[in-house]
């Protein structure tokens, strides 16, 4: 018994530490995530802003960190996080090549090349990050360049695309607006908004031209639907394309460079009387949700839960609050989506549930001149 004193002193003592570790009020690391978001900008002042959201408190803040550069609608980072890029201008575009401070959260502008193309509104990285792709919108025809490790861009190839289709005032003439690397890393698939084509390329990165047509060259998705922004499933055997002009979400098999249709949902109800204008498309990174904006007159985000065999099925449709919802992307975590609502110049955020993927709007919001993009960054 002469040891319980001492026994009684160091459980105390242990308690103690414990208490003060495990305690709500100590000084706990707060959870922040960061995002890049690209903007229409309409002076010098603005350009890529640095949107920070206290996950604990639901403050949201945010400050340009790249200025004077004309309409960043566009972003994208190799997987280190070390290099950011973006696209800038309409006529005469240009890709952008910034370095990344992730411990001071600056970017640094270290090279800039033309794109050589008008309206530049897409970017795509290989699975090595060694190639940067970059899709010109208003001139039809996209960009290949190789990046060296300290951010260079050597232009490889270009390669335009030709023809409209129905749509008189959407289709006169190609479009290209997105592209996506397989991630087989063997081929480049190519959405052509004017031509309502699925462009289908070899990768061959050793040739001096990497680029070239495959066999079949091109899908044709349903006339006037306007193929706009895709993804694929982790699985390679699934693409998602957004019809722009028809606000819907086709699904399409992709089984050795061949594309077939699956089915195609509307992002409407029968009931709705309006414009509609869908937009991006995102994918939860277990591969269980897919999520599609619709901007027009409808402002809203539809949520579909996907099958094992990648079949969608709608389980909501939640208003983004506000208009224009061009660009979307869920956090790193997981628990949540933000969202740039361009025409109201507002950046708002939903709480996403993890297990079932809905989406409720919370009170966090934050005021920025046109945002089109949303980039995680931590």
């Amino acid at each position: 018994m002469k040891y319980a004193p001492k026994l009684f002193f160091a459980a105390f003592i242990l308690l103690f530490i414990g208490a003060n570790v495990a305690s709500p009020t100590s000084n706990k690391t707060s959870q922040i995530s960061t995002y890049l978001i690209g903007t229409y900008t309409e002076s010098r002042n603005q350009g890529i802003e640095l949107l920070s959201f206290n996950e604990e408190n639901m403050q949201i803040s945010s400050k340009v960190i790249a200025s004077a550069i004309k309409d960043p609608s566009f972003l994208i980072t190799n997987r280190a996080k070390t290099l950011i890029f973006s696209v800038e201008g309409i006529a005469d575009g240009k890709v952008n090549v910034f370095g990344f401070n992730q411990i001071s959260q600056n970017l640094t502008l270290i090279n800039k090349a033309n794109s050589f193309g008008n309206s530049p509104c897409y970017l795509a990285l290989d699975n090595s990050d060694r190639f940067l792709a970059v899709a010109n919108y208003s001139s039809g025809n996209f960009s290949i360049y190789e990046v060296d490790s300290l951010g260079g861009l050597h232009f490889k190839q270009s390669i335009q695309h030709h023809g409209g289709n129905t749509n008189k005032f959407r289709q006169e003439n190609a479009y290209v607006h997105s592209m996506v690397f397989h991630p087989n890393g063997k081929q480049l698939l190519v959405a052509d908004l004017g031509a309502d084509k699925i462009y289908i390329y070899d990768v061959n990165f050793s040739s001096k031209k990497p680029i070239i047509p495959a066999n079949p060259a091109y899908f044709e998705v349903a006339s006037g639907t306007g193929p706009r922004h895709m993804l694929i499933h982790p699985n390679g055997k699934t693409l998602y394309i957004v019809h722009e002009l028809t606000g819907e979400i086709g699904t399409y098999h992709y089984k050795n460079g061949d594309i077939t249709h699956v089915k195609t949902l509307s992002l409407t109800t029968p009931k709705f009387n309006g414009d509609v204008q869908a937009a991006e498309v995102r994918m939860s990174s277990d591969g269980k949700f897919v999520y599609v904006s619709n901007r027009g007159t409808a402002n809203d985000i539809s949520v579909f839960e996907t099958s094992k065999e990648g079949d969608l099925s709608l389980i909501q449709q939640i208003s983004t609050g506000g208009k224009t919802p061009r660009n979307f992307n869920i956090s790193l975590n997981g628990r949540y989506l933000v969202v740039a609502n361009q025409e109201s110049d507002e950046i708002r955020i939903f709480k996403r549930d993890v297990f079932t993927g809905h989406l409720a709007l919370t009170d966090a919001t934050m005021k920025i001149n046109k945002p089109v993009y949303v980039l995680p960054l931590q």
